[in-house]
């Protein structure tokens, strides 16, 4: 009887628990956005806006046993970290970390180092875009979902886990204001694809496709972070060029247009809630 007694009271003090979190949450959506990170591959990219906001380097913020670094500092009363994931030195390649494992890496330790103070994780890059969905060289995209397509694990069980959808934050009032264009994103560690590739992309209902986002939204579920992408299309997935050739081709174009974006995004969430988002 006692036993039974001890775990109805655990089961209730769980679930209050649970309550008690979900409250606070629905709370904290309504407050202004005051504290934002933003992930960003690739050092080329997030140059620009580091100096554009005046952002310095924090050589503590990171392990050193790790590439990553951030830069910091203040816009609009808001709190700004980018976070990059550096060079590789564990192949000795000296090329930008790209990919799912850095990705997940660097949002999850700058998340954690945050404590819970991050208001919204942006995940800021460049991407490939389908022609089925709609897409052109240059347009710009705020992800509604992130999606695996390459973890192929054909075990029941497993084939949700292999996919992981994870949503992003509604921000369908950003994307009038800055005339962007809104749609799933799905993530691969490879820069091309294959016939099977295809498939599950399609599957996904990807408008854009990248390597890192379903990676980052893994980082901000686990530390219940709100979170969206903003990727600009530098090649066709669903074209006759190879993708390699038209990501170099565009890379340029592509880097400036997100440069112009991302101020306009960080200016529009600042001081907003989410609900205003």
């Amino acid at each position: 009887m006692f036993l039974n007694f001890c775990q109805t009271y655990l089961t209730l003090f769980a679930i209050i628990a649970s309550l008690q979190v979900k409250i606070v949450k629905s709370l904290s959506m309504g407050e202004p956005i005051r504290n934002v990170v933003i992930a960003i591959a690739m050092e080329a990219e997030a140059d620009p806006f580091v100096k554009h906001l005046s952002l310095e380097s924090d050589d503590d913020f990171f392990p050193k046993t790790t590439p990553f670094q951030a830069f910091r500092g203040q816009y609009k009363n808001c709190d700004v970290t980018v976070v990059t994931n550096g060079k590789d030195d564990v192949y000795g390649t000296g090329v930008d970390n790209v990919g799912t494992v850095p990705a997940a890496l660097a949002a999850f330790l700058a998340l954690n180092k945050l404590d819970g103070k991050a208001d919204l994780l942006i995940n800021a890059g460049t991407c490939g875009g389908f022609k089925r969905k709609g897409a052109e060289i240059g347009d710009v995209y705020l992800t509604t979902a992130a999606a695996n397509h390459d973890r192929r694990i054909p075990i029941p069980d497993f084939i949700p886990y292999g996919i992981g959808k994870i949503d992003s934050a509604n921000v369908s009032n950003l994307a009038s204001e800055i005339n962007a264009k809104l749609g799933i994103c799905t993530t691969a560690n490879s820069l091309d694809k294959h016939d099977v590739d295809d498939a599950q992309m399609e599957q996904n209902d990807a408008s854009v496709k990248d390597m890192e986002a379903a990676a980052i939204a893994w980082s901000c579920a686990l530390t219940d972070t709100p979170h969206f992408g903003i990727k600009v299309v530098t090649d066709i997935v669903d074209g006759d060029k190879p993708t390699e050739q038209e990501f170099f081709e565009n890379l340029g174009a592509a880097a400036k247009s997100l440069q112009e974006s991302l101020p306009k995004v960080i200016e529009y969430v600042c001081g907003r809630s989410h609900e205003e988002l």
